[in-house]
């Protein structure tokens, strides 16, 4: 099951789990500005590519929620 990560690795932007978000296939997550302008739809992490994160269905949020935990990896 997907993490649906709380925010952009890389601009700290808050991402909640009805948002527009880009993932890689490890779960990297970016906004989509980060994603696609700052980073050219490659992620710095594992070189691999981004598609859009799927959204959880409100409904299935309480018995299955979204992490808390913040990732941050800021540009250099």
């Amino acid at each position: 099951m997907l993490d649906l990560r709380p925010n952009c690795e890389r601009c700290d932007r808050d991402l909640p789990p009805e948002a527009d978000a880009r993932i890689c296939s490890f779960e990297c997550t970016f906004c989509p500005d980060c994603a696609e302008k700052a980073l050219g739809g490659e992620c710095p992490n594992c070189g691999g590519g981004f598609e859009k994160r799927p959204v959880r269905p409100a409904a299935l949020l309480d018995k299955f929620p979204a992490s808390t935990e913040r990732v941050v990896k800021p540009a250099p």
